[in-house]
């Protein structure tokens, strides 16, 4: 809001003609149309990043001719082509070793009510040991462990 500040009288003897009242305003507004502006593009930036950070292991499934639609609260466990050599698979989207998963599986369940899994294994993985870590995931509790395929015919 501006003041007004009175102006002391001189004595040339101008009386009011002469001079009239200063106003000064003071910057206590901020402008924060540039602010909006940064942060306007900062959010077009994630949104365009984000898609492209959610990347998980590369998996070649299996084609099955009948899939149905995954719920987006499922858990999910990936087995991927270099589990014989490194022995970690992914869990949602951490990787772990094999050797704590029933462990994390168990820590896992406990905020879930729905005790089922999704497995996702990559088409050169050995039956063998997709089925050991289906054993550790038996042993943390889990009650269904669904196979996760590739529709017929898709890429």
């Amino acid at each position: 809001m501006p003041k007004v500040q009175p102006i002391p009288s001189a004595s040339s003897g101008r009386g009011k003609r002469g001079r009239s009242a200063r106003v000064s305003t003071s910057l206590a507004e901020i402008n924060v149309v540039p602010l909006v502006d940064v942060m306007l593009v900062l959010l077009i930036i994630f949104m365009v990043a984000a898609p492209m950070m959610t990347q998980g292991m590369p998996v070649n499934l299996p084609q099955a001719k009948k899939t149905s639609p995954l719920s987006p609260s499922q858990v999910t466990v990936t087995i991927p082509a270099a589990y014989p050599k490194d022995r970690i698979v992914q869990l949602g989207n951490e990787e772990i070793r094999v050797d704590i998963l029933t462990e994390r599986m168990r820590q896992t369940m406990l905020t879930h009510a729905d005790k089922s899994v999704l497995l996702r294994a990559d088409g050169s993985v050995n039956w063998k040991d997709v089925i050991f870590v289906m054993d550790r995931l038996k042993d943390a509790g889990v009650e269904k462990i669904g196979a996760s395929t590739r529709p017929a015919g898709s890429k």
